[in-house]
């Protein structure tokens, strides 16, 4: 237990410990605020697709040699975001298969690219850490949570602002219209934000478990909260600690920081469930 606890103590005077814990706190904050909306509109296959969008650019910006990824990944995944709304109705491929043919041909360009122009000679490694996520978040700079710090605060406070917006076009998008909301623009606002955040978790967890962090404290949350206000604040709650307790066992443990993080928000969501049931919540 002294050696535990030594340890604990050995890692936590490091900086890069609490920069990685700034960073997981702040991306898990803005995955779960807006996952609600997400969940509730029935629009979280969107972050899936996204997060391949954001694997294939990453690819491209490694395998051209960029130096910091994001400078691609960020403007390509907010445009396909931005693409994926505008063209809804009028689109001849129809909701959740344009998002499966965009997921699945931007995870196949991207293994592709990959595997033709390797940025390093350890292949495997380079692809798992990014569809998995690795400990890269542990190497994080001052310029890379500074950013991660801005960008989350603007996240906040578009949904602080706007929340009396989100929340009308969540529950009844037409009665919002009627009103004179336009929903679009708030859709695509949201549409944008999760981008945003996707591409920041990829550091993270990874392209194909970013997902995880946007569904799993809604769905927890839903189980035993009945207002949105409520839900939201739970969600949020759980993200973070999820957050923070995944990425201190990943460092203790040495497990991989994505799966870690995702296995926590499973225990909860289990727990929420048998609490949900036991109190006779409904299932969302």
């Amino acid at each position: 237990m002294a050696e535990f606890f030594q340890k604990f103590a050995e890692y936590f005077s490091l900086p890069m410990t609490y920069r990685a814990l700034i960073v997981g706190v702040l991306i898990a904050l803005c995955s779960s605020l807006f996952g609600v909306t997400l969940v509730l509109k029935r629009f979280s296959f969107i972050g899936d697709g996204l997060s391949h969008v954001a694997f294939g650019s990453m690819t491209v910006a490694a395998v051209v040699g960029l130096t910091d990824q994001m400078l691609l990944a960020l403007p390509i995944t907010v445009l396909c975001a931005v693409l994926l709304l505008k063209s809804g109705a009028k689109a001849k491929i129809k909701g959740d298969a344009a998002v499966a043919m965009l997921s699945v041909g931007a995870l196949a360009i991207g293994y592709m690219l990959i595997f033709l122009f390797p940025p390093s000679s350890n292949f495997s490694a380079d692809v798992c850490s990014t569809l998995f996520g690795s400990f890269s978040i542990l190497t994080l700079t001052g310029t890379d949570v500074f950013l991660c710090v801005a960008l989350s605060v603007i996240c906040v406070l578009t949904f602080i602002i706007f929340y009396n917006r989100i929340f009308a076009i969540t529950f009844d998008e037409n009665f919002a219209r009627a009103t004179g909301t336009k929903a679009d623009a708030y859709n695509l606002i949201t549409a944008v934000i999760i981008a945003v955040v996707i591409v920041l978790a990829m550091k993270l967890v990874g392209s194909l478990l970013i997902s995880a962090l946007i569904v799993f404290p809604a769905l927890s949350a839903m189980r035993v909260c009945k207002t949105f206000k409520s839900v939201t604040i739970l969600a949020t709650v759980i993200s973070v600690s999820c957050a923070m307790l995944g990425i201190i066992v990943a460092i203790m443990a040495g497990t991989p920081v994505g799966p870690t993080i995702v296995v926590a928000d499973l225990i909860v969501f289990s727990a929420c469930v048998i609490i949900g049931a036991a109190s006779g919540r409904k299932r969302v």
